[in-house]
């Protein structure tokens, strides 16, 4: 019988087969098990009756009939195979199964392996073991949490910007591309298991992390556009399109501060959002340029003849600034960008001639145009783009 990666299968699916060359696992094969599994080419020997805990897939499994098949998981010969699943998965799951509690306190402590609680999670997930899928996610919530990136290896250490580096360039590669690995999987279990916490954790980390290597908005780009982030897409696909290299198809090299390169690619229908979005925003800031935000005058501005005087210093204000040095400096299409450097000039010197409560109520007005923007970010890379640009 067959486990597949989702669902309990019919019986259409079972495989009835042993696998030539299977070995049984070193430390999971035990002489009094009562339920032989096969992963990959590892045979597993283990209890029923902890597979059976927590109302798990395996649970209904051993309930199901048998018909005129033999029993399958009493015999090398004819185990229950389960698709999709790695042994050293699954080997960690059953750490976690048969661990004692003195052996679990480990996961609590700087010694713990990310990796393993990973696993652990995944497996726990794909077959319903809620309470062992719960206790993992938090360990690894904890973990994350606990160090500044949620990285450790025996091997590679995680590097920083602001950390000087007394490896290889081949070492520190090598590091880049295993916490790479390592990152996709912790956002894609949070994801799975719609761990909210965990995500929003992954994703700030990753929104830190595009600020200080292209590579890591390349990842982000591209993870936002498998798993459907909308609140990861607008931050990654800005990122690239401003410090980036979209105007060819295929592998683009990234330069990392450490000064290793890095292959980066881009699909067709990357580019087109990349494209799209730069037209959609250099659109919306020629709006925001031309026409600035509308307020509401205050009261005693409105019942008096200074509303107009009050007006027109915001307008000449705003033409000003908007094509001043600082906002000029930046790129068209960083929108963003330029509406905080014109926020940070308001503050410093805001127009001369408004009414105290009209200049709170103009500065509102562009926080909330700020935020507008930010919000709909994703929406100026979809694929459609925006019926309307903002302005």
């Amino acid at each position: 019988m067959s486990m597949d990666e989702t669902n309990i299968p019919g019986p259409s699916a079972i495989d009835l087969r042993g696998q030539a060359g299977a070995q049984r696992d070193i430390s999971y094969y035990f002489e009094d098990g009562s339920c032989i599994l096969l992963v990959e080419d590892t045979l597993f020997n283990v209890h029923r009756s902890l597979l059976s805990r927590d109302n798990s897939s395996f649970s209904t499994l051993f309930t199901l009939p048998q018909g005129s098949h033999n029993v399958e998981g009493l015999s090398d010969d004819n185990p229950i195979i389960l698709r999709g699943d790695k042994s050293s998965e699954f080997r960690h799951f059953l750490w976690a199964l048969y661990a004692l509690p003195p052996e679990l306190q480990v996961v609590n402590s700087s010694s713990a392996d990310l990796t393993q609680l990973i696993d652990i999670a995944r497996i726990s997930n794909k077959y319903s073991f809620k309470s062992l899928e719960t206790w993992a996610l938090d360990a690894v919530q904890e973990h994350v949490n606990r160090r500044p990136s949620p990285h450790h290896s025996s091997s590679s250490s995680f590097f920083s910007g602001n950390e000087t580096l007394n490896t290889s360039p081949t070492q520190t590669h090598l590091a880049l591309i295993e916490n790479t690995e390592q990152l996709t999987r912790l956002i894609q279990l949070a994801q799975l298991c719609n761990h909210e916490r965990l995500l929003n954790s992954m994703i700030a980390l990753l929104r830190q992390l595009m600020g200080r290597s292209l590579h890591y908005a390349y990842l982000s780009m591209a993870l936002a556009d498998d798993l459907n982030l909308r609140s990861l897409r607008g931050a990654a696909y800005l990122e690239v399109m401003q410090k980036g290299s979209f105007t060819s198809l295929g592998k683009q090299r990234g330069t990392e501060e450490n000064g290793v390169d890095v292959p980066l690619e881009i699909t067709p229908a990357q580019q087109v959002r990349l494209l799209s979005g730069y037209w959609h925003l250099t659109r919306t800031w020629e709006r925001f340029r031309s026409t600035p935000p509308t307020f509401t005058h205050a009261p005693s501005c409105s019942a008096t003849w200074h509303q107009p005087g009050c007006t027109q210093a915001w307008v000449e204000f705003w033409k000003d600034k908007t094509k001043g040095e600082a906002v000029m400096s930046l790129g068209l299409a960083d929108v963003i960008g330029r509406l905080r450097q014109v926020q940070k000039e308001y503050d410093r010197s805001g127009p001369t001639y408004m009414a105290h409560d009209c200049k709170l109520a103009a500065r509102r007005s562009l926080t909330e145009c700020i935020k507008k923007v930010e919000d709909q970010l994703p929406d100026y890379f979809s694929d459609q783009g925006l019926e309307d640009d903002l302005g």
